[in-house]
């Protein structure tokens, strides 16, 4: 099974160590599912974990871990441009789901409920859930 996780899910597993993103990243790390990744989620996860907000919570060696640990995953280097109509509510949100299409994934798994990602439920084969919602399933 192939599974992506969005940024945010990845930062909850760091700040939440007893929630569903930390459960997720700890299956990973398990080998219970092939993680895919890219260079542009890498590259965001750096900039995001400087913003002063997380860099007062989050230590930057724990950062620093994960990233290394991530490139053991399945990372995609180049991702290709989305087909007509698949749209996303936040540009920013965009590479999440080229990632879903190129890296041939099984779920995209996301916490952010206001970019709209959870409401169109799938692109292509991929299914977007809550972090709850593949715990339940999939885990």
């Amino acid at each position: 099974m192939r599974v992506i996780l969005d940024t945010n899910v990845l930062l909850g597993a760091l700040i939440s160590p007893h929630g569903p993103p930390d459960a997720i990243y700890r299956a990973w790390r398990a080998v219970r599912f092939e993680l895919v990744t890219s260079l542009a989620q890498l590259d965001e996860l750096r900039r995001v974990s400087r913003y002063p907000k997380l860099k007062a919570i989050l230590p930057a060696h724990r950062i620093g871990t994960m990233v290394n640990n991530m490139q053991r995953a399945i990372v995609l280097e180049h991702l290709p441009t989305l087909p007509e109509g698949d749209e996303v509510t936040d540009p920013n949100d965009a590479f999440l789901l080229a990632m879903a299409l190129a890296g041939d994934a099984d779920y995209l798994v996301t916490g952010d409920r206001r970019a709209g990602l959870l409401q169109s439920g799938s692109i292509g084969r991929t299914r977007i859930v809550t972090p709850a919602a593949f715990c339940a399933e999939a885990l």
